[in-house]
This record gives C-alpha cells, sequence and structure tokens, in this order.
C-alpha cells in the first residue's frame, strides 16, 4: 500500500498544496506562457531594430537617385507575389485575419500552415524585404502574427495540443505581440479582447494579462520606458474646439472606411475587377504596383515610403513635414497600392501615419484648436475607421504618446468614426478577411467530402482526405490585411 504524498494529520497542511495553483499541469503552462512572452518580446525587438534597418537602407539607395525605385520596387513586388504564391502563402498581408481565422478553425493541419514557424521566420524576413524596397507598410501586424505562431508552437511542444487550450495560446501570442510592437501593454489586452476573440472570458484573462506583463518587462529591460511617439503635450479645452472632435470623427472615419473598402477588393463592382486583375496575373499586378507605388513616391518627396513612422511623429510633435498638405492622400494611396500587390505587410503604422497627416488638414481650418491635439485626433479616428476597433484605436493613441489628458476627446472621434466608417465598410476589415478565409476553408472541406463521398460509392471503401494547403476567395483578397 502506497502511502500519500501530503500527510493526513496536517488537513490545513494538505489542502494548500491540494489547492490547483501547485497542480503540475498548471505549471506546465504557467512556463510555457512565460517562455513564449519572453521569445516574443525579444523577436519583437529583433524585428523592431532589422525594420529599422531596411528601411535605412532603402534611404541610403535612395540617396544614389530618387528615380532608382522605379526600377527596383516593381521588380521586388514581383518576386514577392511570385515567392508567397506556393507554401508560404499565408505570410501575404498583415497576418492578424490569418491569426483570428485560426481561432475560428480548430482545425489542426488549418492552424499549421497559417502559424507554423516557418511561416513566423519568413513574414519577418519577407516584411523586411519589402521595407527595404520602399514598400508603405507596417511591422506591427506582423507582429502579431508571429506572436501567435511562436505561441501557438510552444504550447504544442509544452504538450498543449487540445484545440481550446491552443486557441488560448494564440490569443495570448496575439496580445504579447501587439504590446511589444507598440510598447502599449493595455493596448494589447484591448486589441485581443476587441479585435482577435471579440469576447472575454476568465478563463483566459489570466493568460492574457500574464503574456502581457511578461514580455512588457522584457521589452522595459532593453529599449527602456518609452512612447512610441514621443510625449505629446496635448488639450482639447471644451468649447468650440470640440468641433475638432466631429470634424476629424467624420471625415477620417469616412476615409478610414473607404480605405479597408479598396483594400478589400469586393467581388462585384469596379473593384471586382481589380481582384480579377490580380487573380490572372499576380506577379505581373504585383510589379504594377510595385510602380505605382515608386511613382506616387517620387510625386510626394520620397516622404510616402515605409512605415511614415517620422512624419506621424514630425505631425504630433509639430515639426514640419514636406509636403505636409498632400502627406494624408498620397500616403493613403501608398497604402492602397501596397496591400493591392499581395505582399506581406500591416497597416497600423502606415494607418497611424495617413491620420496624422488628415488631421494636419483639417488644424489647418481649426487656427484657435492646438494643432497637436487635431493630429492626435486625426491619427485615432483614422485608425479607428480602418480597423473597426474603437476602442483599441483610442488606447493605442493615447498610450504612443503618453498623453491622458484627451482621453474623452479620443474616443468620442474614435466613435465616431467607427460609425462613419461603416458607411462604406459595414464589417471591420480583419474580420471580414477572417471570415472569407473561414468560408473558403468550409468550401473546401466539402469539396473534399463531394470527393471521398464519390470515391467511397466508387471503390466502396472508406477514405477520407486531409485538408490540403488553404486556398484563397475568387478576389484573392483573403489573406491581406
Amino acid at each position: 500500500m502506497t502511502r500519500p504524498l501530503i500527510p493526513s494529520s496536517n488537513p490545513r497542511l494538505q489542502a494548500v498544496l491540494g489547492h490547483t495553483f501547485f497542480a503540475p499541469q498548471q505549471w506546465r503552462r504557467r512556463i510555457a506562457l512565460w517562455v513564449g512572452a519572453v521569445v516574443v518580446a525579444l523577436a519583437s525587438i529583433l524585428f523592431a531594430k532589422t525594420s529599422d534597418w531596411a528601411y535605412r537602407l532603402f534611404q541610403h539607395i535612395l540617396s544614389y537617385g530618387t528615380w532608382i525605385p522605379l526600377l527596383l520596387t516593381p521588380v521586388v513586388f514581383g518576386l514577392l507575389a511570385r515567392v508567397t504564391e506556393g507554401r508560404l502563402r499565408a505570410t501575404r498581408g498583415s497576418g492578424i485575419p490569418q491569426v483570428i481565422a485560426t481561432l475560428h478553425i480548430e482545425d489542426e493541419s488549418f492552424r499549421a500552415r497559417m502559424l507554423a514557424l516557418p511561416i513566423a521566420v519568413g513574414k519577418m524576413l519577407l516584411t523586411l524585404i519589402a521595407l527595404a524596397v520602399g514598400a508603405s507598410i507596417g511591422r506591427e501586424g506582423p507582429t502579431v502574427h508571429v506572436g501567435a505562431g511562436l505561441f501557438y508552437s510552444l504550447g504544442r511542444r509544452f504538450g498543449f495540443t487540445d484545440p481550446k487550450a491552443a486557441s488560448r495560446f494564440i490569443l495570448a501570442g496575439g496580445a504579447c505581440g501587439i504590446a511589444a510592437a507598440f510598447n502599449t501593454p493595455l493596448a494589447g489586452v484591448v486589441f485581443a479582447i476587441e479585435e482577435l476573440a471579440g469576447t472575454f472570458e476568465h478563463r483566459f484573462s489570466g493568460l492574457l494579462l500574464t503574456a502581457v506583463i511578461v514580455g512588457g518587462v522584457v521589452s522595459l529591460g532593453i529599449l527602456g520606458n518609452y512612447a512610441y511617439f514621443g510625449v505629446v503635450q496635448a488639450n482639447l479645452p471644451l468649447g468650440h474646439a470640440w468641433l475638432a472632435v466631429l470634424l476629424t470623427g467624420v471625415i477620417c472615419g469616412l476615409l478610414g472606411g473607404l480605405f479597408a473598402r479598396l483594400i478589400l477588393l469586393s467581388q462585384h463592382g469596379p473593384l471586382a475587377m481589380i481582384g480579377r486583375l490580380r487573380g490572372r496575373a499576380p506577379v505581373l499586378f504585383a510589379a504594377s504596383c510595385g510602380l505605382a507605388m515608386a511613382i506616387i513616391g517620387v510625386l510626394s518627396h520620397n516622404t510616402v515610403y515605409g512605415t511614415g513612422y517620422d512624419e506621424a511623429r514630425a505631425f504630433v510633435q509639430g515639426a514640419a513635414v514636406t509636403p505636409g498638405q498632400s502627406f494624408g492622400v498620397a500616403k493613403l494611396l501608398a497604402n492602397v497600392v501596397s496591400y493591392w500587390a499581395g505582399i506581406p505587410g500591416g497597416i497600423f503604422s502606415p494607418a497611424l501615419a495617413v491620420g496624422a497627416g488628415l488631421g494636419h488638414n483639417i488644424a489647418y481650418f481649426l487656427p484657435d484648436v492646438p494643432a497637436a491635439s487635431v493630429v492626435l485626433l486625426g491619427m485615432s479616428a483614422y485608425l479607428s475607421g480602418v480597423t473597426g476597433a474603437p476602442l483599441t484605436s483610442a488606447v493605442i493613441a493615447m498610450e504612443l504618446t503618453d498623453n491622458q489628458e484627451m482621453v474623452i476627446p479620443i474616443m468620442a472621434a474614435c466613435l465616431l468614426a467607427r460609425a462613419a466608417a461603416s458607411i462604406f465598410c459595414p464589417t471591420p476589415v480583419y474580420k471580414d478577411f477572417a471570415e472569407r478565409m473561414v468560408q473558403d476553408f468550409e468550401r473546401q472541406r466539402s469539396k473534399e467530402g463531394e470527393t471521398s463521398d464519390n470515391a467511397q460509392a466508387s471503390s466502396h471503401v472508406g477514405a477520407t482526405s486531409a485538408f490540403g494547403e488553404p486556398t484563397v476567395p475568387s478576389n484573392d483578397a483573403a489573406e491581406k490585411s
């Protein structure tokens, strides 16, 4: 007869040591979580540093001639489209729709194809290549994709193969990714709830918070405590100055919704023709988008290349940007053609840059209102219009600028922007892309089921085929964000 591990003579000690806190399964999950958060934070820092290096390389290339992108960018855009046609197809776009889709589809094969380590590594490398030739993209969405992929892989390594457990690891990885990318821990949690999961459960609340905290500590230890755009001293006094909330909310929201509608490439109407062209000749189409990107760059005096971080920071800090009045619209067009190309890259930083440019334009018509306040409102409102996530947009804007004085105006502008954007894009852009992926997966499984039934009828032998590489909808937009 075996002796009990916990002495029965001390019931209080037995109750304490028998608590779930000490359960081996719980500690295995905690260790997997901590390791994952550290790895994602380090990967995010590495990605941020190499992204800056890639864009500096492009600026160095520009110093030899502003005409070089007219030749270089189309060629590389075409090559990126060609490389991502096969096994690396999941690396296209920002990656946030892929993460959302994997939270809704618990098929192991689908998740492996969307979140495998080769996809995470390829996402980073191909995004860096795109930045090195001037693509108007960001690294934050890809960081979410990479974070979810790393957490998913680590979770499986530690034995968490149950679909529900894997979903929680994916969600925590995405939250940790966005928090580490912007150094915005609160935004990471809100983003996971509002955008990725669409809900909040007690079962993964601790998982999210712990992942973000550990990742934030690693980031603070290496990079220090900093605001992404620097500290912005801006406020909006009550009174006529609140007209800025109305103008930025409506104008930036409408343009944000228009941008979302443009990159979604609907299956009907004028945009459907663009989707069909891309589907017939994706490499040539991507090269054409690269040429359009370079032309916009030349006409804008080289201000629309890359993430737009420098320009956005200049606007919120009140520095001059040349040409400032046309930057917002030019950057918006550059974002559109970059995403039409089907290359890896996100929309967060470019969207913030567009919003800052539009806010700068609106501030021109409000001379009595602090310009920095209008720029900050425009930046957050446009992001809300693009993503359809007003709470995330408001929190990100406040954390990026270390500004709490404009909490209420920013939230009001973001809500107005979301309402205005719904005119052009009723469904948030990430969710729309993810829904297309889910529908495509279901169609694929349905076809495989019909094929299997036909095979059974002809051979009287039951066989079930595995799900192959996920395809995209007819407009080829499902893996873009």
